[in-house]
């Protein structure tokens, strides 16, 4: 099986929206943020691993508070998995944090405040016209 192969394409949608519930529903891991969502599953080809794409609502401490209760709460989500899908092998789970959202949120509010600060109000636009009639 390929990597971008159309049964791969489809084994990732399932693990990713089986692990979402399973995350969501089942565990109940204090260090484990509410606000976590799975980004991204890419299962291997040979289905002996998948990496899991992360993101985390908070501050950097609770990104690294989840990440150590999804490492903890591991082979149980694997043996979940094992039972909601049934495949040939069930994937040794990975989990990485996706900084991708944040990066976008952030290059964002640069692009909004060079805007802003390149834009002139109304008040200056007519103390400009006004200097330049003066000259």
């Amino acid at each position: 099986m390929r990597k971008n192969s159309i049964k791969n394409t489809r084994i990732n949608q399932e693990v990713q929206k089986e692990l979402s519930m399973l995350i969501s529903r089942e565990l109940k891991d204090p260090r484990i943020n509410s606000m976590t969502s799975i980004v991204a599953v890419e299962v291997a080809p040979d289905l002996k691993t998948a990496k899991v794409y992360i993101s985390v609502l908070g501050d950097e401490q609770s990104q690294k508070n989840t990440l150590a209760g999804l490492k903890s709460a591991a082979p149980f989500l694997r043996g979940q998995l094992a039972r909601g899908i049934n495949l040939r092998n069930t994937p040794e789970l990975v989990f990485v944090v996706d900084q991708s959202i944040e990066y976008g949120v952030s290059m964002s509010k640069l692009i909004n405040e060079l805007n802003a600060s390149s834009r002139k109000s109304p008040d200056e636009e007519v103390l400009d016209e006004i200097a330049n009639e003066d000259e």
